[in-house]
């Protein structure tokens, strides 16, 4: 996270991601696979740690094995296999979707991953019952606690996808190619 000023000098919040450079390791139409789709590798992965269908696989395109290998369908940038992608196929201004793992925060009580609010204040004959789910299930009729009781447990750790993020800047690196969303 950080943040940008614009020419009026209003502070915006924006995320820094690192978009490429990416290879194009295969490139999938119609006639041969059914769809289209361009399939896109990441990140330089050490030869010692591929197996010999992954290093033809990217021999193919003429690079070496990597780390990170995403398909996007119905890819609009005509590219041939081999060639490289940065972030100059996105524009300042241009709206944009984002999937990414949120901040795992591991096994959380009921206060925390559920908003509840404990018993109340302090008062004679309670201790320690403000961090407490209360009362979880029925009476002898069901005799168990119902699927679904919002209770503590692992909390983040969650694939989330945010559509309609503007990029803001987009910086040229030597090595890598950055820009900034929101």
């Amino acid at each position: 996270m950080t943040s940008i000023f614009d020419p009026s000098g209003k502070q915006t919040a924006c995320t820094i991601i690192e978009a490429g450079p990416c290879v194009i390791t295969q490139v999938k139409t119609e006639e041969s696979d059914g769809y289209n789709a361009v399939q896109l590798s990441f990140g330089d992965k050490k030869e010692k740690h591929s197996n010999s269908a992954e290093k033809n696989h990217f021999a193919k395109a003429s690079t070496s094995p990597k780390k990170f290998t995403k398909e996007f369908r119905d890819y609009s940038i005509e590219k041939n296999i081999g060639e490289i992608v940065t972030v100059d196929i996105f524009a300042e201004g241009d709206k944009v979707e984002v999937v990414g793992t949120t901040k795992g925060k591991g096994f959380q009580g009921v206060v925390k991953r559920h908003g509840f609010h404990g018993v109340g204040q302090q008062s004679h004959g309670q201790h320690d019952r403000q961090r407490a789910p209360g009362s979880l299930g029925n009476s002898s009729d069901a005799a168990r606690v119902m699927k679904g009781m919002k209770m503590g447990g692992r909390m983040g750790t969650d694939r989330v996808k945010l559509k309609g993020l503007k990029v803001l800047k987009i910086f040229t690196v030597e090595r890598t190619k950055k820009s900034l969303i929101k």
